[in-house]
């Protein structure tokens, strides 16, 4: 005997769904679909209710969605009644779950209601919908959605919520909306509380409500006006408390964030005197995460940027020997990080003997031979900058010493870039022959002179005829020639231009 699905039979109906979660088709959703329009409200809370739970499965979120489900939802959102909201919200959430629906729900009229419910006084209606912005924010064209349904300072404002899940909801879903930079801008016109509230959740008693506030100040932090409003909102204490956690997610996110907080110059002391340099460095050597590794040399390599005393208080704590111990051993991404912070501080004239003495020829003559061409360029670049005034602070024995050896030496890397066809190589190259021969050092000299293949490339240079249509930029070819021809002018050999013929 059939069971019409009233308030007697719809109980047996829904118990049955609640037994099983299993992917239904049209003829099961259809009476549940029928029945959230009911007046009744008791059909309406089951119905939403059954169909949350039915929407757990990945198949049935899209047949749900795919049978004008959402609007029956939608109007349920907008009862009176909280148990009707919690269910029609719940159910939302999880179908907003499938990539495939995420775009129908903006463009349902879904987002106003959402925005209106995470402002609920019933705690369950608060997390759902909170949950279900979270979930609409993982793409350009729903993040502009949310935020034109007046999401974000809604979001703000639950950032102080008691509830540990609506805090990392709205902290999640802020740090997915400032991904873009319209939107960091508007956040920075409308929500002057932003920062701190961030700030503050760092020191949350939940990870992972403290790792999303860190990467959302880490996205934030992609804008100079954030860079500097982290560190004057008392950001960079609870950041190095993050940052020496033994929790990879936190060391992760506090330390993508100091890299991006010591882009800005004026952050650079004030990191320094908060105490990073030393865990940065221990970072480089702690993990074998890459992406950890990577921020950490890049943030030292930030801190260096802007003063010869960052540099030197940067060498000092290690940086560059731990450097010289992973570098041959670890990603090429990391690599490539750590050759462009020795190059950085190797423009110090006062670090140059240093550097020189800790012995970092050792790895950046065999890494000007890498696969990488950024590894290549930036050991190069370094070799370059060490090459420039080293008699106003030491000497150039240990060019002469390292001449041959390790990896072909001094002269097989110069080779190699003179002979490589690439403007910039040949450029760095160059201008490094340049700083050796204005040396004065006779031995050093010496040894170019005697290097037949190099002196053969800096003449082919030196008699290069610079054309319009050329391969490279006129102003960089030309400089590139006038190097060379300083180069021979210093061998005391001929500058005067031949022609090649052929």
């Amino acid at each position: 005997m059939w069971i019409p699905l009233t308030t007697l039979g719809f109980p047996i109906f829904v118990g049955l769904i609640y037994m099983y979660v299993r992917e239904v088709d049209r003829d099961t959703l259809e009476p549940i679909l029928f029945l959230l329009n009911s007046s009744d409200i008791e059909v309406q809370r089951a119905a939403s209710a059954a169909l949350g739970n039915l929407a757990v499965n990945t198949e049935n979120k899209v047949l749900i969605v795919q049978m004008s489900g959402l609007q029956p939802l939608i109007r349920q959102m907008l009862s009176t009644n909280v148990e009707v909201q919690c269910n029609a919200v719940g159910c939302i959430t999880n179908l907003a779950t499938h990539e495939d629906n995420k775009a129908k729900i903006a463009r349902s009229g879904a987002l106003g209601p959402l925005t209106r419910l995470a402002k609920s006084k019933d705690m369950r209606v608060q997390r759902n919908a909170t949950g279900a912005l979270l979930n609409m924010t993982h793409s350009d064209e729903n993040r502009q959605q949310l935020v034109n349904a007046g999401a974000i300072p809604v979001l703000v404002q639950l950032l102080s919520s008691s509830d540990v899940d609506v805090q990392y909801y709205c902290t999640t879903a802020l740090s997915n909306i400032a991904v873009d930079g319209n939107n960091r801008r508007k956040l920075a016109q409308s929500e002057t509380k932003l920062v701190s509230s961030l700030v503050a959740l760092m020191d949350s008693s939940s990870p992972k409500v403290q790792c999303q506030a860190a990467l959302a100040l880490r996205n934030l932090a992609s804008d100079e006006k954030y860079q500097l409003d982290i560190v004057r909102s008392n950001g960079l204490a609870p950041l190095l408390r993050l940052l020496q956690s033994s929790y990879l997610p936190l060391i992760l996110s506090a330390v993508a964030c100091i890299r991006n907080i010591s882009i800005h110059p004026l952050n650079e002391s004030p990191i320094i005197e908060a105490g990073f340099l030393k865990p940065l460095v221990d970072l480089l050597g702690s993990t074998d995460n890459e992406e950890i590794q990577c921020h950490a040399i890049s943030t030292l390599r930030n801190l260096a940027a802007s003063s010869d005393r960052n540099k030197a208080l940067v060498l000092e704590a290690g940086a560059v020997q731990k450097c010289k111990q992973l570098v041959l051993d670890v990603p090429v991404t990391v690599q490539s990080e750590m050759t462009a912070a020795i190059a950085v501080l190797a423009l110090s004239d006062e670090l140059k003997s240093h550097l020189l003495n800790l012995g970092v020829f050792a790895v950046l003559i065999p890494l000007t031979s890498s696969p990488s061409i950024e590894v290549q360029g930036n050991s190069a670049a370094a070799l370059g900058n060490l090459s420039s005034k080293v008699s106003l602070v030491g000497d150039y024995s240990v060019f002469v010493q390292d001449w041959k050896d390790p990896h072909g030496g001094i002269h097989g890397y110069l080779t190699r870039f003179l002979q490589s066809g690439d403007a910039t190589f040949q450029h760095i190259a160059i201008w490094t022959l340049l700083q050796l021969l204005e040396s004065e050092d006779k031995a050093l000299i010496q040894l170019i002179g005697q290097a037949e293949d190099v002196v053969d490339q800096i003449k082919e240079t030196a008699n290069r005829q610079v054309e319009p249509d050329h391969e490279f930029e006129d102003d960089d070819e030309g400089e590139v020639v006038t190097l060379a021809q300083r180069c021979l002018e210093l061998l005391g050999q001929s500058t005067s231009k031949t022609h090649i013929e052929g």
